[in-house]
């Protein structure tokens, strides 16, 4: 009888896990990869949709990415059994499994926060982590003549922790281009103590934000939306016309009634291993799990490299002897066609350097230039034609000091 090992999640990490493991594991396996609909989304092109970036091209079928030899189920998830090793479908079937990968992703949760999904939802508040958000806000956009845009993020993590000031560098180019700025206060709100959660990182970012003139809000933590100002649990009030908001992310529903998630519904794994604290039969990997790096593609890529020799020591009955090391790295988007680049893991701040070939580059790190640009734009075809089917990237999942400098 074939093992088989059942996939939740046919997102970014579940897709390009899939795959590669139908090339590594042999025929005694059984492979089943489930999600609820057809829609493959490729979500760092909402970025651009609010400033007229076309929607073509970011949603395409879950069936054309899914290779030959892996079963795709598409139903919702109810439950998993993890005493009964199996998953729990929606429509009352039923998956055993030997072994389970949750790659359910995290979930906007706009309903989390009083007053968010109010009259003003789409109207005067606004989020881009969503095709019908961001198209909304397109519209909203063409008929903004000024005053006071917020962006916000409601709390960490969040999928790509850096979007949130991509659209703002975005949002301040297209002000400016549009003869908008001038009219516009640009106000930019985080739970967190600056910028970003990296110190070096975040003071870089922190002075490109002042050298833009927009305003930093840090330490706000949102508790409702009243009219159209946020309110803080401290009593601050940040009135706005416009708001962006990232809203809260949770995992997966199926997640918490599973007992298999924290607070926020996300799998506590080992951050190394990526097995679950609470089940050795169960991994979790993507932005489904609480590892304490960024929810980002690059995370995804990267840790399923590992996930992937891990398991196929694991299937020939041997110790698992890969770690992961938390390797991210972060296109952000500055305006005037340029961007950052970030390249971190669990124990290494983003340096200045040199990226993919040390010294040579062509991008650069932790500095605006039009190479890393074309490299964020270039990434949409790499994603599509190359990390979904699961093919080789000559990109190694640890991360590298070479090229790097030890001081910003």
């Amino acid at each position: 009888m074939k093992r088989h090992i059942v996939v939740l999640g046919a997102g970014t990490a579940g897709t390009m896990l899939v795959n590669r493991l139908r090339h590594e594991l042999d025929d005694t396996w059984k492979i089943t990869i489930v999600d609820r609909d057809d829609a493959h989304a490729y979500q760092p092109g909402f970025l651009f949709v609010p400033f007229g970036g076309t929607t073509e091209d970011l949603v395409r079928s879950r069936h054309a990415f899914v290779h030959d030899g892996v079963e795709l189920v598409l139903e919702a998830v109810d439950r998993v059994d993890p005493g009964a090793q199996q998953v729990v479908l929606l429509d009352g079937r039923l998956l055993p499994y030997d072994y389970l990968v949750i790659a359910s992703g995290s979930v906007l949760r706009p309903d989390q926060t009083p007053g968010m999904l109010g009259d003003e939802w789409h109207r005067s508040i606004f989020d881009f982590y969503t095709l019908d958000g961001a198209r909304s806000l397109a519209a909203a956009l063409k008929e903004f003549r000024g005053g006071r845009l917020v962006v916000h993020i409601t709390d960490m993590p969040i999928k790509c922790p850096v979007a949130p000031l991509e659209f703002t560098f975005l949002a301040d180019d297209w002000l400016r281009r549009h003869a908008l700025r001038s009219h516009t206060d640009l106000t930019y709100v985080t739970p967190l103590d600056g910028a970003f959660t990296k110190p070096i990182a975040s003071k870089h970012l922190g002075s490109m934000l002042a050298d833009r003139d927009v305003t930093v809000e840090p330490d706000f933590l949102v508790e409702k939306i009243s009219g159209k100002a946020l309110v803080s649990y401290d009593g601050r009030e940040i009135p706005f016309d416009l708001l962006v908001t990232v809203p809260l992310h949770m995992g997966a529903d199926f997640v918490s009634r599973s007992g298999l998630g924290d607070e926020l519904g996300f799998v506590p794994v080992d951050k190394h291993t990526l097995q679950s604290k609470a089940d050795p039969l169960i991994f979790a990997i993507g932005d489904a799990s609480d590892i304490p790096t960024s929810k980002a593609g690059s995370v995804a890529h990267f840790s399923v490299d590992v996930l992937v020799d891990n398991f196929v020591e694991l299937a020939a009955g041997r110790p698992m002897t890969h770690a992961f090391d938390g390797h991210a790295n972060c296109f952000i988007e500055s305006g005037d066609r340029k961007a950052l680049l970030l390249d971190f893991n669990y124990d290494t701040e983003p340096l200045p350097g040199t990226f993919p070939t040390p010294y040579l580059g062509p991008m650069s790190l932790l500095k605006e230039s039009r190479a890393n640009h074309l490299g964020k734009l270039a990434f949409r075809w790499v994603y599509w034609n190359v990390l979904l089917p699961g093919r080789p990237l000559p990109l190694a999942s640890a991360m590298s000091m070479v090229g790097k400098k030890s001081t910003p």
